[in-house]
């Protein structure tokens, strides 16, 4: 059973997602990976294992090798097993094609899952991270960048594949991989790295003092835009004729 569990981690597949393709609670998940032989599974629930992992019996489970090739056929596997939810759920009126659906779930799920076994905070906090990350990724081409390095670097996804600009994310990719070797060797002590930290510190404080500096820049003018206007709120028959004084006082201050 530890080598199921093990494999099982490997592969990324979820508590919600096992739970639903072999038709149980989360809970009885749980229930059934704390046992300490799989044969003492429900015999339909075995089979259903054993044919997502591709193996025949509980023996082959401990000669298998999780590599990038072998996380994609299981990925494949399970998304066809459920391609009918993806279905109904794009024929319930989401918008959204098959491949979309499948992935909102699975991102859902996981992140459901997380926050339910969080018990110090952590997955909270790492959840939120993503979030900002979500929302940062229009403003920096590079974020993009990150995600297909750990996808790569996780085995998900192989490495000579660039779903962005060839020769940035090749680029990016080297050095994101030195900086993790660097990291992972030990070496990079705090003293050493304390400069750096400082000038990262710096920057960050310099683009919140810009941030909050062009807030105010766009309240002022709104606020002048008003009185200009002889509005004292925006709403929603003033908003186009308030937001176009806004751009024209600003490009006043431009001009002058």
């Amino acid at each position: 059973m530890d080598k199921l569990n093990e494999v099982l981690h490997e592969l990324g597949i979820s508590k919600v997602k096992l739970a639903k393709y072999l038709g149980v609670s989360r809970q009885m998940i749980y229930n059934y990976l704390e046992l300490d032989d799989i044969n003492k599974w429900p015999k339909d629930k075995k089979v259903l294992i054993f044919n997502l992992l591709g193996v025949k019996d509980a023996d082959e489970i401990s000669k298998i090798n999780v590599n990038t090739d072998y996380i994609m056929d299981v990925e494949a596997r399970i998304n066809t097993l459920f391609q009918l939810d993806s279905d109904n759920a794009d024929a319930s009126g989401s918008g959204l094609g098959k491949r979309e659906t499948e992935l909102l779930h699975s991102i859902t799920s996981l992140i459901q899952e997380k926050l339910q076994d969080d018990d110090t905070n952590e997955s909270y906090n790492t959840i939120k991270y993503l979030y900002h990350f979500m929302q940062a990724l229009d403003s920096t081409k590079e974020l993009k960048y990150i995600l297909a390095y750990v996808s790569k670097a996780a085995g998900f996804t192989k490495p000579l594949v660039f779903e962005f600009d060839d020769n940035e994310q090749f680029v990016f990719e080297s050095i994101m991989f030195s900086a993790m070797t660097l990291y992972n060797s030990g070496t990079a002590s705090k003293t050493k790295l304390a400069e750096s930290h400082k000038r990262f510190v710096n920057h960050i404080e310099h683009k919140i003092e810009e941030k909050l500096s062009r807030t105010v820049e766009l309240n002022s003018a709104k606020v002048q835009a008003l009185k200009e206007l002889g509005y004292t709120v925006i709403n929603e028959k003033n908003a186009a004729e308030v937001l176009e004084k806004i751009a024209e006082i600003q490009s006043r201050n431009v001009l002058n």
